[in-house]
């Protein structure tokens, strides 16, 4: 499977505000982010930095995610989220990942995902 367009350096960001999708109520008030919101925007950014990039009829899926949430992030902020692709191992990507809301670095670490071929339905 070529994957010679893929290349260490392909980034994407992910903007949003933080909604009733995405918190987590036990810290009270209307909420923070949630760190399984997190760690998804996180994978979302990261499929989003190659999908582009490559072989048609070919996808990622995650495999491994190593990150620390530090940082709340209140309902009705801004949260932006990264993924840089950082390494190339034959099928498997490692990106490194960060997110931020309007006043600080929230999250961050490394995510790993597995090129595949899609399946075909029928």
């Amino acid at each position: 499977m070529p994957t010679d367009r893929l290349t260490p350096g392909l980034k994407a960001e992910i903007v949003t505000t933080v909604d009733d999708k995405l918190v987590v109520r036990h810290m009270g008030g209307e909420g923070v982010l949630s760190t399984p919101s997190m760690i998804g925007l996180m994978e979302r950014a990261g499929i989003q930095a190659v999908q582009d990039y490559l072989p048609e009829g070919h996808t990622t899926v995650g495999f491994e995610v190593h990150v620390k949430h530090f940082a709340a992030t209140p309902k009705g902020k801004t949260v932006t989220v990264r993924a840089e692709l950082t390494e190339i191992d034959g099928r498997k990507l490692r990106f490194k990942v960060e997110a931020h809301d309007e006043d600080k670095k929230v999250g961050d670490g490394t995510h790993r995902r597995a090129i595949i071929a899609v399946q075909r339905q029928g």
